[in-house]
């Protein structure tokens, strides 16, 4: 078998997230990483001032909801997915911006006291044609609860600068 032993990983980043550029994301890696615990406290706060439904305020209203129960707000999740997100996966140095997000979809509920965590998988890493110094990064990125059940997918595309232009 010919390896090399020196060839990139996918899945395994060569360089540190302050050091990241466009070529570290290899098509294929998946990452896992993060923790985040999900209190009631957060969910009835952030729900009061963006998402004020009754299953993500009241607990009281909630346990007669079809949830059985106080759920975090969906956008709530996409707040503690992308502080994920940017602290593990994105690079520091040479993230550009995002011209989007596709096919967000809320597959179960999140509730109090779950401990969310990401995987993500570079889905593409492609240099610009027409402006070299930079790149499209597309990312499938899964948020899981501590059961290891998906309890929310999306699709990421970012603007990442190349470590060289050409």
């Amino acid at each position: 078998m010919n390896e090399d032993r020196n060839a990139p990983v996918p899945g395994r980043f060569t360089s540190p997230i302050d050091d990241r550029f466009l070529e570290d994301y290899l098509p294929g890696g998946v990452h896992e990483f993060g923790e985040a615990l999900v209190t009631e406290q957060e969910i009835v706060e952030f729900a009061r001032r963006y998402d004020p439904q009754d299953f993500h305020t009241d607990p009281v209203k909630a346990a007669g909801s079809r949830f059985g129960g106080l759920i975090a707000s969906g956008w709530l999740t996409c707040a503690l997915m992308m502080r994920m997100f940017t602290e593990h996966y994105l690079t520091r140095n040479a993230s550009l911006s995002s011209p989007g997000l596709d096919e967000v979809r809320w597959l179960a509920p999140v509730r109090p006291g779950d401990v969310l965590h990401l995987r993500v998988t570079v889905l593409e890493a492609r240099r610009s044609s027409s402006k070299p110094d930079r790149g499209m990064l597309r990312s499938k990125i899964e948020v899981l609860n501590h059961r290891g059940e998906v309890v929310m997918t999306m699709l990421a595309m970012n603007l990442i600068a190349c470590r060289s232009g050409r």
